[in-house]
């Protein structure tokens, strides 16, 4: 005990810092490294996304119990979750809310009967930029040119509780095409922008022009 007391007589200040800090992360924000690059040309691979984990749920720190729900993911949003069926922490744009009708044929997307715009602002080898007007919310989407079976999926009411999400590198992404669509439960939060990103092709050296990026 008294090795014990010493070390915290010590180290108070320190000690008290980490606390706080681990439960700030836990529950109030945190930053997430992405890995792949299904989220390109929004995300893409070496990006810190620094994540509000109090956009739709105030929990109780170090679990996902949830004290008070404070908001809903809305059509549009880029959202973080622990997926069970990937059995890993995905980052993907939320594509339906519960309710909605939705179709896709060859990478376009139909809500509620709206077919969505999209204009080609962009060409990349094999694929094509595109931005896409999801209901009022525009944001570029990457599509290749050429037919894959991740482009069509039948018509799908979301029920419920679940939520469509979908990478914005559309033929190149483990979302709710693969891995079915999202419970409310396992939402984590709303990634809010690139905080910093390390360039893995460049002996992970900072990029700087992807410094404090607001994400749409």
């Amino acid at each position: 005990m008294k090795y014990l007391y010493k070390i915290w007589n010590n180290n108070r200040s320190l000690i008290i810092f980490i606390c706080l800090m681990s439960v700030f992360r836990s529950a109030v924000a945190d930053w997430y490294e992405v890995p792949t690059g299904s989220m390109q040309p929004t995300i893409i691979e070496g990006d810190r996304i620094l994540t509000d984990k109090m956009a739709y749920d105030l929990r109780v720190p170090f679990t996902k119990i949830s004290l008070l729900t404070l908001g809903q993911p809305s059509r549009g949003d880029i959202i973080v979750f622990d997926s069970v069926a990937a059995n890993n922490r995905l980052i993907k744009r939320v594509i339906g809310v519960p309710g909605d009708t939705i179709n896709f044929e060859d990478n376009e997307l139909t809500i509620n009967g709206e077919k969505l715009s999209y204009v080609t602002v962009g060409e990349l080898g094999l694929s094509e930029t595109k931005e896409e007007d999801l209901l009022g919310i525009k944001h570029k989407i990457r599509v290749s040119k050429y037919a894959s079976k991740m482009q069509s999926f039948d018509t799908i009411i979301i029920p419920k509780g679940f939520y469509l999400a979908m990478g914005d590198s559309r033929d190149h992404s483990a979302d709710s095409r693969v891995i079915g669509l999202v419970p409310r439960a396992e939402l984590l939060g709303k990634a809010k922008r690139v905080i910093a990103s390390l360039d893995y092709d460049n002996y992970y050296l900072p990029r700087k022009n992807r410094f404090l990026i607001e994400l749409d």
